[in-house]
């Protein structure tokens, strides 16, 4: 009848209504009993009922009365504890003030009258926003208030710092309790924000020192402007620089001040002035200001000036007049170099006035270095061909003289004229690298190959010359790959052993690479005159050469061509040298991953040149100097020659001889449209057969290179070194051959 689950006033109320009833049940019992006796008992019964109801109630009245006492404890605590804490707390039960202690009442004194239990969360914030202690700031302080009045979600805390006046800060907490209460406090702040804020303006000034400090160290003049155009900061360079005195440089001094000195005194020309007096328009059109200024000391100074974030600007000064004094130089040198380069080609003019068609040839060639003064680009087209084209004749016709004279009187006289073509030549393929290099690095073509196979290139080359003097030229062999420009190294190698080879009287030349991590460093060892340490670094300059060399031995462009070379390229150029005893040249190139070794063709051991080249020979030339030495010359060595100057000419040769030539040897560069590549073409077409074929070009293209391997026909430049073309033509010819014998 009783839960033992409700209140205590509610149990005591329901056992009163119990004895109530009870009693008034044992004032009806004598109307329903049969017999006194059971009148008698059932009052006995009543009268136990009534004492046990009255002992649980006093019992449950006692429990009430503990009850009530714990509570008014347990509030005097909560009420103790409230006044005690540092900041103000207020509990909101259903969204409204239910406790609070007295801080949180008298924090702001304007609404402390209407903080009283019953204060809805709304209202308690909108007064706390409209109070004139409230530092009311932008918008975001609004949009603070109104999250606010949404409270925290969930479990989660909601806390925003509050500005009052007198420079007081409070930081307000809103936290939501498991049982939908809310809880407020209020924190002040005040001497931590003020204890940050003074380490931000100690921070600040510590900076200010610093970039100060910075500034005075700088090599540049600078100096910052603020919005108004008054300085902020500066060093004393910028004043130096300027000249200006100490007493005007000073903070707070207006841009307009320093500028009115230095009209007035003179300081810059006149002329840079003028470029400058719209600069605050240009700054605010462009962002920043350049300008080159002459200062009266005679110094030249670089003026920049930069917009600010902030509207304000920064000028830096630099003082450039070193590297105006070098860009003059510079220019008086080019202008000096292209005089040289003029004059060299008025001498090869005059070599060769005895030929009417070199003659001409020269004089184009002469107009195109007097153009490469505005147009460098249209001399090399000219003289990379137009040149070397005479040359290549000239060389075969000598060849063929020295051939012919050979054991009479004659002989001594050819060899030197072919001495002075094989300078012409050296010097002027060292004036078109030097004019390539000069004119840009764009002619660079960088790829990647085998270092191994064009060391054995340069070897093939040059070992005739080293055999003739009576120098041992080796080479280490090596499969190592690398990324560089083909052309201008396989330059760069060439010169280094030349000069190994020229300035080595009976003694040993040597070629090979050595692993340096992920470079490979190419040497040239040279048992040599040496190179005394004084002149290992000017033997790079132009038209430089070392005290020891012997007068007429070269005009020093070599090493120069090759360290200019190698510094496009982006390799390393070292030389290590002791007079008497020999030089190391050597070339740090970057590496690539190692590719399948290719098959190299062997030239033949045996002295082809003294045996008879009994071969049907098509040479399809356009230039009709360079076809007769050709053609001389293969006849010098036994061969068939058939001589034509076009695709169509060389077909009406092979149809009238009636069967397909041992070996066709084409120019790249024929009369029009027409070209080599498609002569061998159509030759091969007409008479059905794979004639070997080997193209005999001035284009150093790397794109001809692999033309040729698309089209199977080795690639020799003009002029076309004798030594490698008899073997080359040998070694084809006996391979067609073996194949030929092969398929039979």
């Amino acid at each position: 009848m009783i839960d033992p689950n409700d209140p205590l006033d509610v149990q005591v109320a329901k056992q009163a209504k119990i004895i109530d009833a009870l009693v008034r049940r044992a004032g009806r019992q004598h109307e329903v009993g049969h017999s006194a006796y059971a009148a008698f008992q059932s009052a006995i019964s009543l009268q136990e009922q009534v004492w046990a109801k009255t002992r649980d109630l006093e019992r449950a009245s006692n429990e009430l009365e503990l009850v009530r006492f714990d509570r008014e404890q347990t509030q005097k605590n909560l009420a103790d504890a409230l006044s005690v804490m540092e900041g103000g707390f207020a509990l909101f039960t259903d969204g409204k003030l239910q406790v609070c202690n007295d801080l949180f009442k008298t924090l702001l004194p304007d609404i402390s009258g209407v903080i009283l239990p019953g204060l809805t969360v709304d209202a308690y914030f909108d007064g706390l926003e409209n109070s004139a202690q409230t530092v009311r700031g932008d918008t975001h302080t609004h949009d603070k208030f109104a999250e606010a009045r949404h409270g925290p979600t969930g479990e989660s805390l909601h806390t925003f710092v509050l500005e009052l006046k007198d420079d007081r800060w409070f930081q307000i907490s809103q936290q939501r309790t498991s049982s939908d209460n809310v809880i407020i406090l209020q924190t002040e702040i005040t001497d931590i924000v003020r204890k940050n804020r003074s380490e931000r303006d100690d921070l600040i000034d510590m900076q200010a020192h610093y970039l100060q400090a910075a500034f005075d160290h700088m090599s540049l003049g600078i100096c910052t402007f603020s919005r108004d155009g008054t300085v902020m900061i500066h060093n004393d360079r910028f004043r130096e620089l300027l000249g200006l005195p100490y007493i005007l440089l000073q903070k707070g001094t207006n841009f307009s001040q320093i500028w009115e000195f230095i009209e007035n005194n003179y300081l810059i020309s006149i002329s840079d002035l003028q470029g400058v007096r719209d600069w605050m328009t240009r700054l605010r059109t462009d962002g920043q200001l350049r300008e080159r200024l002459r200062h009266a000391s005679g110094r030249v100074l670089d003026l920049h000036v930069h917009r600010l974030p902030d509207g304000g600007f920064l000028v830096d000064i630099k003082d450039v007049t070193l590297e105006s004094r070098t860009t003059q130089l510079l220019e008086k040198r080019v202008k000096a170099r292209t005089s040289e380069l003029t004059e060299a080609n008025r001498r090869l003019t005059r070599q060769y006035e005895e030929q009417a068609r070199v003659e001409e040839e020269l004089r184009l060639a002469k107009e195109a270095a007097e153009a490469a003064v505005s147009s460098k680009t249209r001399f090399l087209a000219a003289a990379s061909h137009d040149l070397l084209q005479p040359i290549n004749a000239a060389k075969l016709l000598i060849s063929t003289l020295g051939d012919m004279a050979r054991g009479s009187e004659l002989e001594t006289m050819i060899e030197r004229l072919d001495g002075s073509f094989n300078s012409m030549e050296t010097l002027l393929h060292a004036l078109l690298d030097i004019s390539r290099l000069e004119s840009t690095g764009s002619g660079l073509s960088p790829s990647e190959f085998c270092l191994g196979t064009m060391m054995r290139t340069v070897i093939e080359d040059q070992a005739p010359i080293a055999a003739k003097k009576g120098v041992k030229l080796d080479v280490v062999p090596s499969s190592v790959w690398v990324r560089s420009d083909q052309r201008y190294l396989l330059r760069s190698i060439q010169n280094l052993v030349v000069n190994a080879i020229q300035y080595t009287e009976n003694g040993r030349v040597l070629v090979g690479c050595r692993r340096r991590g992920k470079s490979v460093v190419l040497e040239v060892w040279d048992t040599g005159i040496g190179i005394s340490h004084k002149d290992q670094k000017r033997i790079f300059d132009e038209f430089t050469r070392a005290e020891n060399v012997p007068a007429g031995t070269g005009m020093g462009l070599g090493l120069s061509i090759v360290d200019r070379t190698c510094r496009h390229l982006g390799h390393e150029v070292g030389v290590r040298s002791k007079p008497g005893v020999g030089s190391v040249f050597s070339i740090e190139i970057e590496t690539v991953s190692q590719r399948p070794p290719v098959a190299m063709p062997e030239l033949p051991l045996r002295n082809v040149s003294e045996t008879e080249l009994d071969l049907i020979v098509l040479v399809i030339e356009n230039e009709p100097d360079v076809l007769f030495a050709t053609v001389q010359k293969l006849e010098s060595w036994g061969a068939s020659v058939l001589g034509t100057r076009s695709t169509p000419e060389a077909l009406a040769a092979v149809r009238d001889l009636g069967m397909a030539p041992d070996i066709i040897l084409a120019d790249y560069q024929l009369d029009g449209a027409d070209t080599g590549i498609e002569s061998i073409r159509q030759v091969r077409r007409e008479t059905g057969t794979h004639v070997p074929a080997i193209m005999i070009t001035a284009d150093r293209r790397v794109a001809l290179v692999r033309a040729g391997a698309e089209e199977d026909f080795t690639v020799l430049t003009k002029p076309v070194q004798l030594s490698r073309l008899r073997p080359l033509i040998d070694w084809k010819t006996r391979a067609m051959a073996a194949t030929d014998k092969s398929i039979a």
